[in-house]
């Protein structure tokens, strides 16, 4: 096998890894919408680790000073731009995936300040950042 194989071999396998990495970050999505954190621990242990294994793989074309030079003469344009592709949908996809993240957490923080100020109304204080929390520091009782 030539080097010029061996690059197109690895290409092909970082494809594949990024082609992964999108179904799961689809995957998460759909873990997200139905609230399962079960589901979502283990989805982040398989997304970190193709991350690892994709991280690995770059660090590889990054130290082959044969690939830079093959890149630069155009080689492998054509896998290195479905490469880039797929890496602009993965990364849409997961800036998609931490917006419903936030939403669930503002959504949580509201549903707890409505419980706190449904619990005591009067014993709700509010702190440096503007956070209510309940209890009775208000009346300057220590525990």
């Amino acid at each position: 096998m030539t080097a010029q194989t061996d690059f197109q071999t690895l290409l092909n396998n970082q494809l594949g890894q990024l082609t992964a990495l999108e179904h799961l970050i689809d995957e998460e999505k759909a873990v997200l919408q139905k609230n399962s954190p079960d589901a979502l621990v283990d989805i982040s242990e398989k997304k970190n680790q193709l991350l690892v294994d994709i991280q690995e793989l770059d660090q590889h074309f990054r130290q082959s000073p044969e690939f830079t030079a093959a890149k630069k003469a155009g080689q492998f344009a054509d896998t290195l731009t479905a490469i880039e592709q797929t890496l602009l949908r993965c990364k849409e996809k997961n800036h998609v995936n931490g917006m419903v993240i936030q939403q669930s957490q503002l959504a949580v923080e509201r549903m707890k300040t409505e419980l706190l100020q449904q619990r005591n109304k009067s014993s709700v204080t509010y702190d440096s950042k503007g956070k209510t929390s309940g209890g009775l520091s208000s009346l300057g009782i220590k525990a």
